[in-house]
């Protein structure tokens, strides 16, 4: 092997390892047996919610996973073997992922990071099952005001009772 190519998948490597590093998520697939449509479609959903899907040699992944701490991935690098990667929300991938793999047989989840640690499959499938964050900020920003309506309420009640005897 020449200079150059050690040099070229070093450098690949490096790079697949900075995105292990800066990813909240990595979600390892076998996307064998989609059309090429069927690929674009998920590219496309997953670019909407931030998340990158890329195709990495299995020996750059196993690299990249081991020099970025996340050498219990190695098994799920078997074979075509894509990567996706969220920078921002940790359960995205996931919940995008899932959910094509339920409509489409030939897409299956394998693996993956979650959080900075490594995911069985029933975790990743368990994240998928999840609310999103905002879902969650949104119920709790609902549970918190109720019972602020609540004490508005009565407080208000109490004052036109008291305007009313004034009268």
């Amino acid at each position: 092997m020449s200079k150059e190519t050690v040099a070229i998948k070093a450098k690949a490597v490096e790079e697949a390892t900075e995105r292990f590093n800066n990813a909240q998520s990595a979600i390892v697939v076998d996307y064998r047996g989609l059309t090429v449509a069927e690929v674009t479609d998920l590219r496309k959903q997953l670019r909407e919610a931030g998340v990158t899907m890329s195709v990495i040699k299995n020996k750059i992944l196993t690299r990249a996973a081991e020099k970025a701490g996340y050498a219990d991935l190695n098994d799920t690098f078997v074979g075509p073997t894509a990567v996706a990667f969220s920078d921002e929300d940790a359960i995205a991938p996931a919940k995008i992922l899932k959910k094509f793999a339920d409509s489409h047989d030939a897409l299956s989840l394998k693996g993956g990071m979650v959080e900075g640690k490594v995911a069985t499959l029933d975790e990743i499938n368990e994240y998928a099952t999840m609310p999103s964050r905002e879902d969650l900020l949104s119920m709790l920003a609902s549970a918190l005001s109720d019972p602020m309506r609540k004490i508005a309420r009565a407080v208000k009640a109490i004052a036109d009772k008291g305007e009313g005897e004034a009268a």
